[in-house]
C-alpha cells in the first residue's frame, strides 16, 4: 500500500497548458510583411511596442474586466434629472486611453507621411485585449472624411478628433483636449435601408436643425459627437450632433435602453430618441448617404482588419495549446491530423491579413488622391469585407475546437472570440449588403472593374490555377443581372485578390497551400482537409507562438 496515491496527489496538475502571456501579436510574420509591403515600415517599432503592451498581463486584465463588467445605463440622476449616461468599468477607459495615445484612432489624418493609414491598420491589428472598445476608436477614425463636407465644422473638430488625449467626461467638445465620434443611422423600420428613415430634421433659421426621431442601433453613445441621418426638407441628409451643446446644456439625445448582444459586451449599443435635439448640416440636403458613406467605408475596412485579427488570435491560442498539450504519446503539434488543421487555419489567417492590409494600403493611397487605388478600394473593400468577415466565424469555431473542452470554457478566452466573430460580418453592412455593394461599385464606377483586373494581371502567367480562376471571374462578371449571385461574385473577387497577393508577396508554402485548396479544389468542407503533398512545416513555423 506504500505506493498508493495520496489524496493530495489527485490535485497535481499535469499535461495542462500554461497561460499565453507576454505574447506579442506584432510578431506575426504575415502582418509584419504586409506592413512593410504597404509602405508602413517606418511604423514597425510603434506597432511592436503596442503589440507588446497588448500581450501584457495588465492589458489582458483590462480586457477581461471591461468585458465582464458590462456598461450600465443611467437615464436619470438620484433626484430625477435626465442625464442619459453610460457607466463603464474603469478598465474600459484604460483601454480607450491607451488606444488613443498610440494613435489607433484618427491620428493618421494629422500625419502626412505615406503609410500613416497602414501603420494605423497594423496597430489596430495588434491591439487585441478587448474588441468592444474598438468600436468608438473605429468611428473616430472614420468620421473625419465625412465631416470635411462641412469645412467649418472640420476646422473646429478635426484637431480634437486626431488628438492623442482621451477625456471620457461629457463636456462641451471644444473645451476638451480630445474627443471621440460615433454615428447614428439605422432605425427599427429600415435597418440597412436607411432611405426608409423617418427621423425628421427641421431648419431653425439660424443654421441649426431640430431632430425628432428614434434610432434603433447606436453604438458607443458616450461619444462627444455623432453623424446622424435624418429627413430634411431636401431629403435624407447628414447632420453633426454633439452630446453637449455649445452653451453647456445636454442635447436632447435620450438613451432608451442598451442592447443585450451576443458578444461585444464592453461596448454599449443603444436605442436613441432624438426628442428635439439640435444638429448642424454636413454636406448638402438630400445627400446624406453620399456624405456619410465614406465613414461607413472606413468602418468596413476596420471590420475586415478585425476579422483577420480574430483569425490570427484564434490561431495563436490554438497553436500555443498544441505546443504544450500531449495526447496519445505526442504533443498535439506533432500529430499529423492536428498539423493539417492548424496549417489550414494559418493559411486562412494569412490570406485574410494580406487582403485586409492591401485594402489599408489602398485607403492610404486614396487619402492622398491616388485615383487608381481609390477605384481598387471601391470594388475590393466590399468584397474583402464580405469574404474575410464571412470566414471569421468558422475559423473561430475550429480554433476553439483545437482546445477541446478547455476551449469551450470561458477561462480560455475562446468563447469570447467566438461570440465576437459574427459581429464584423453583420455590422456596417451584413453579407448581402456587402455583396450587393460590390455589384454597385461595378455599376456606378465601371472603371473599377478594369482596375481590379489590372491588379490581378500583375501575377498573370505565374500560376495556371490563378490564371484560370481570374479568367473565369472575368467571364462571370460579364453576365447580366448578377444580383442573385452577388455573394459568389464577392467571394471570387476576394479569393482572386488573396491568391494574387500571396503569389506576389506570400511565403511559398502558404501560397501553394492556398492555391491548391482554395483555387485548385483539393479541399473539403471544413478546416483540416488539406491534401497530402504540401509542405506544412514552414506554414506552422510561421504561426508558432515563440518565447
Amino acid at each position: 500500500m506504500a505506493d498508493r496515491p495520496s489524496f493530495a496527489d489527485t490535485h497535481v496538475v499535469t499535461n495542462q497548458v500554461p497561460p499565453l502571456t507576454d505574447h506579442n501579436p506584432a510578431a506575426s510574420p504575415v502582418l509584419t510583411e504586409a506592413l512593410i509591403g504597404e509602405g508602413g515600415q517606418w511604423g514597425l517599432d510603434e506597432v511592436t511596442e503596442l503589440g507588446a503592451l497588448a500581450g501584457s498581463a495588465e492589458a489582458q486584465r483590462w480586457g477581461d474586466l471591461a468585458n465582464r463588467n458590462r456598461p450600465i445605463l443611467h437615464t436619470h440622476d438620484a433626484v430625477g434629472h435626465r442625464i442619459d449616461e453610460v457607466e463603464y468599468d474603469p478598465a474600459y477607459h484604460e483601454l480607450m486611453r491607451t488606444a488613443i495615445a498610440h494613435g489607433v484612432h484618427a491620428a493618421p489624418w494629422a500625419d502626412e507621411r505615406p503609410g500613416a493609414h497602414v501603420v494605423r491598420a497594423a496597430k489596430l491589428s495588434v491591439w487585441t485585449p478587448e474588441p468592444g472598445h474598438v468600436c468608438p476608436i473605429s468611428m473616430t477614425y472614420a468620421v473625419v472624411p465625412a465631416l470635411r463636407h462641412n469645412p467649418e465644422l472640420a476646422a473646429t473638430y478635426e484637431p480634437l478628433l486626431t488628438s492623442r488625449h482621451y477625456d471620457p467626461e461629457l463636456k462641451v467638445p471644444t473645451t476638451k483636449a480630445g474627443i471621440t465620434a460615433g454615428m447614428s443611422m439605422t432605425e427599427k423600420q429600415g435597418g440597412s435601408d436607411v432611405r426608409a428613415n423617418t427621423t425628421e430634421a427641421t431648419p431653425n433659421g439660424d443654421g441649426s436643425y431640430t431632430l425628432v426621431g428614434h434610432k434603433w442601433f447606436t453604438s458607443a453613445p458616450m461619444c462627444d459627437i455623432f453623424l446622424v441621418l435624418a429627413q430634411a426638407p431636401g431629403g435624407l441628409s447628414c447632420f453633426f450632433l454633439p452630446r453637449i451643446l455649445p452653451d453647456g446644456t445636454r442635447n436632447r439625445m435620450r438613451l432608451q435602453r442598451l442592447k443585450d448582444k451576443l458578444g461585444n459586451h464592453a461596448n454599449a449599443s443603444s436605442e436613441v430618441e432624438y426628442a428635439g435635439a439640435t444638429a448642424w448640416l454636413v454636406g448638402e440636403e438630400g445627400r446624406g448617404v453620399p456624405t456619410i458613406i465614406e465613414m461607413v467605408n472606413l468602418t468596413r475596412l476596420d471590420c475586415t482588419l478585425a476579422s483577420a485579427t480574430s483569425m490570427r488570435t484564434g490561431l495563436a491560442r490554438a497553436i500555443h495549446h498544441a505546443q504544450h498539450r500531449k495526447a496519445f504519446g505526442a504533443y498535439l503539434i506533432d500529430q499529423p491530423l492536428m498539423r493539417n488543421v492548424l496549417a489550414d487555419l494559418a493559411v486562412e489567417a494569412e490570406a485574410a491579413t494580406v487582403l485586409a492590409m492591401r485594402m489599408a494600403g489602398a485607403t492610404d493611397a486614396a487619402a492622398r488622391g491616388d485615383e487608381r487605388e481609390t477605384l481598387l478600394r471601391r470594388i475590393g473593400l466590399p468584397a474583402a469585407k464580405y469574404w474575410v468577415c464571412k470566414r471569421a466565424t468558422p475559423h473561430a469555431a475550429e480554433a476553439m475546437e483545437c482546445l477541446g473542452g478547455n476551449g469551450y470554457v470561458e477561462d480560455s478566452g475562446m468563447p469570447r472570440l467566438y461570440r465576437e466573430a459574427p459581429l464584423m460580418g453583420i455590422w456596417e453592412g451584413s453579407g448581402n449588403v456587402s455583396a450587393l455593394d460590390t455589384l454597385r461599385a461595378m455599376a456606378t464606377r465601371p472603371e473599377c472593374v478594369e482596375v481590379l483586373f489590372d491588379e490581378l494581371s500583375r501575377t498573370a502567367g505565374q500560376d495556371a490555377r490563378l490564371d484560370a480562376f481570374v479568367a473565369t471571374l472575368q467571364r462571370d462578371l460579364g453576365e447580366p443581372d448578377l444580383s442573385y449571385r452577388a455573394r459568389r461574385v464577392a467571394e471570387d473577387i476576394g479569393l482572386a485578390l488573396q491568391a494574387s497577393l500571396l503569389v506576389r508577396h506570400g511565403h511559398p508554402a502558404v501560397t501553394e497551400a492556398f492555391l491548391t485548396s482554395r483555387l485548385g479544389g483539393q479541399w473539403g468542407g471544413a478546416f483540416g482537409t488539406l491534401p497530402t503533398g504540401l509542405d506544412l512545416a514552414p506554414i506552422l513555423e510561421r504561426a508558432l507562438v515563440k518565447g
